[in-house]
């Protein structure tokens, strides 16, 4: 019984991460549910290692700025000790893209994507700022 499937597993990081984002203020926490939302469309447009890179760039080196937060959520999954992370157990995740193999950047991309499909619909009903 104790087998917790991938999907469930993105599940959980995300809600937990959600939770983390709910404690600080409202503005950070709408403005991080806004860059979640629009991330899939950066990834498909300038690839993974781009788009990480531009999140960092935007938080300018700020560890409480939203797009900072989303970086770290995000490097946080791909490189959790576990042989289902494409980059475990690494320190920093763009320089384990760059220093990767393309198939396990294709696996990151890929795994990236899904953990944000679930990741998008839980912040978006739990971090927007209602009208």
């Amino acid at each position: 019984m104790g087998h917790v499937n991938l999907e469930q597993q993105r599940a959980q990081h995300s809600l937990a991460k959600i939770e983390e984002m709910q404690r600080l203020d409202k503005q950070t926490a709408d403005d991080y549910a806004t860059y979640v939302t629009s991330f899939p469309a950066a990834i498909l447009i300038n690839g993974l290692g781009q788009a990480l890179a531009q999140l960092l760039a935007a938080a300018k080196r700020q560890e409480d700025e939203p797009h900072f937060l989303l970086y770290k959520h995000i490097e946080e999954w791909l490189c959790r000790i576990d042989k289902q992370a494409p980059y475990s157990g690494k320190a920093e995740l763009l320089n384990a893209l760059m220093g990767g193999s393309r198939q396990t950047y294709i696996w990151a991309t890929q795994e990236t994507m899904l953990w944000l499909q679930f990741h998008k619909k839980m912040a978006n009903a739990h971090l927007k700022i209602k009208e």
